[in-house]
C-alpha cells in the first residue's frame, strides 16, 4: 500500500465532500483506539474545523488517558482542531435507572452507550455544522457489522471504511500516531470490564481479513482448522448483521394498491 498516496487521497475526499456539503468541517469521537486516532488526523490534515470529543461512560482509565494524549498530540500538530470531553456517565446512569431491569443484558447496555455518543456527536455537528466522521473499518462496516446500528454506525461519511485493520494500522504509521494507541489492543470500549475485540469475536483482524479475502475472491483451497472456526466465525456475524450491511428494507406498495 502507498500510505503517502492514500493519506492525500482521503484528505481530500474529505474536503471535497465537505465543501461540496456546505459544511465547516468534522467533529469525530475519541475512543482511544486505533481507528478514531487515524479518523481524527486525517480530518484534521484537511486544514478544515475538527472538533474532538472524549465521551467517557464509566470508561476504562487507559482507554480515557489514551484518548487524551491523542488529543494533546492532535492540538500540537494542527491548529484547527478543538477538543471537548463531555462526561456522559450520568446519562447512562439514568438508563440504567429507568430501564426495566430484565431487558438490560450486556449486548443491549452496549448498545446505549453506543447510541448516547453517537446523539452527543450530532449535537456538536448540528451546531457547528459539521460533519460526524464515521471511523469503522472494511471488516467492520462490510465484513462482520461490527458496530452498533445507528451508534457509532450512525456517521455521515466513512473515510476508512475501505481499509482493513492492517491497513489502518500501516496509515496510523505513516501519520506517526502515538505509540501507546499503537501497540494497544483493539476494543470498542462498550464494557465495563477490559475485554478486547478478539475476545467478544472469537479471531484477530488479521484473521477476519484472510476469511474476508476468500470469501470475496471466491478461493476454494483446503482450510485447516483453524482456519475452519475463522471462518464459520466470519460467515455467522456477516449473516447475523446482514441487517446493518445493507440498506433499510422498504415494503413497496403495488400501484393498482393506491390508485
Amino acid at each position: 500500500m502507498n500510505r503517502k498516496a492514500v493519506t492525500d487521497h482521503i484528505v481530500k475526499w474529505l474536503k471535497d465532500y465537505s465543501d461540496q456539503s456546505k459544511t465547516e468541517g468534522f467533529v469525530v469521537g475519541i475512543s482511544g483506539g486505533i481507528d478514531s486516532a487515524v479518523t481524527s488526523t486525517l480530518c484534521a490534515l484537511t486544514g478544515k474545523r475538527v472538533i474532538v470529543l472524549n465521551l467517557p461512560i464509566k470508561q476504562h482509565q487507559y482507554e480515557f488517558y489514551r484518548s487524551v494524549e491523542h488529543i494533546e498530540w492532535l492540538q500540537k500538530k494542527f491548529k484547527n482542531v478543538e477538543n471537548q470531553i463531555v462526561e456522559l456517565t450520568d446519562i447512562f446512569k439514568g438508563f440504567e435507572k429507568d430501564l426495566p431491569v430484565f431487558i438490560q443484558d450486556h449486548l443491549t447496555m452496549a448498545n446505549v452507550r453506543s447510541r448516547v455518543r453517537m446523539i452527543t456527536l450530532y449535537a456538536f455537528a448540528t451546531h457547528y455544522k459539521l460533519l460526524v466522521a464515521g471511523t469503522g473499518n472494511k471488516v467492520e462496516d462490510f465484513g462482520i457489522g461490527f458496530f452498533t446500528k445507528y451508534g457509532d454506525g450512525g456517521v455521515d461519511l466513512s473515510p476508512i471504511a475501505d481499509l482493513t485493520k492492517t491497513e489502518v494500522y500501516n496509515l496510523a504509521e505513516e501519520l506517526n500516531v502515538v505509540k501507546s494507541i499503537l501497540s494497544a489492543k483493539p476494543t470498542d470500549g462498550l464494557y465495563a470490564d477490559d475485554r478486547t475485540d478478539e475476545d467478544q469475536i472469537g479471531a484477530t483482524y488479521p484473521e477476519l481479513e484472510w476469511a474476508m479475502n476468500y470469501v470475496e475472491k471466491n478461493e476454494n483451497y483446503p482450510l485447516n482448522e483453524r482456519q475452519k472456526m475463522v471462518m464459520d466465525i466470519y460467515k455467522s456475524r456477516n449473516a447475523a448483521n446482514k441487517h446493518k450491511l445493507e440498506p433499510i428494507p422498504v415494503c413497496i406498495i403495488p400501484k393498482e394498491f393506491k390508485s
